[in-house]
């Protein structure tokens, strides 16, 4: 259980932190990640206000948007937090523009379903997300994703 952290003459301070951070999150483990993904998304679909898609995307209408949705084609202007299950945060942006065909199939399919003004939460499962492989050290293999977007504008 316990590691062994040599700091390479770094200090404690960071080795201190990164034996912390290890310990927070989700596993590591691909198997027993898509087994608790499983587990999450197939009690989280049982849930008032969740819609599933045939895909097995899962989301959630916080404020619905007015306007014409995005196509796989557009470039897309977003506010987003993402998150585990657990409740855990890996990442957020305000006003983030990117080409919807060049994101994670989940948000790709989920954005197509919002208006601009619209806020919606999704409910990401692994084989569109990040899938077996994850994504660095930040997303580990099998997670299920949840992320809260706001999408502000479509076009560039």
């Amino acid at each position: 259980m316990y590691r062994k952290v040599k700091s390479m003459g770094r200090g404690l301070l960071p080795a201190l932190i990164a034996v912390g951070l290890a310990a927070c999150g989700p596993s590591f483990n691909g198997e027993k990640n898509a087994v608790e993904a499983k587990q999450f998304l197939e009690a989280n679909k049982q849930k008032a206000g969740v819609v599933t898609t045939a895909s097995g995307l899962q989301y959630e209408v916080i404020q619905e948007g007015a306007g014409d949705a995005p196509k796989a084609t557009d470039t897309v202007t977003v506010n987003y937090k993402g998150g585990f299950p657990d409740g855990s945060t890996f990442d957020a942006g305000d006003g983030i523009s990117f080409p919807l065909k060049g994101v994670i199939p989940g948000w790709t399919e989920g954005l197509q379903l919002m208006k601009p003004g619209a806020k919606y939460r999704f409910f990401i499962p692994p084989e569109l997300g990040y899938g077996e492989h994850g994504a660095g050290r930040v997303i580990p293999p099998n997670a299920a994703l949840i992320f809260e977007v706001e999408l502000l504008k479509v076009g560039g």
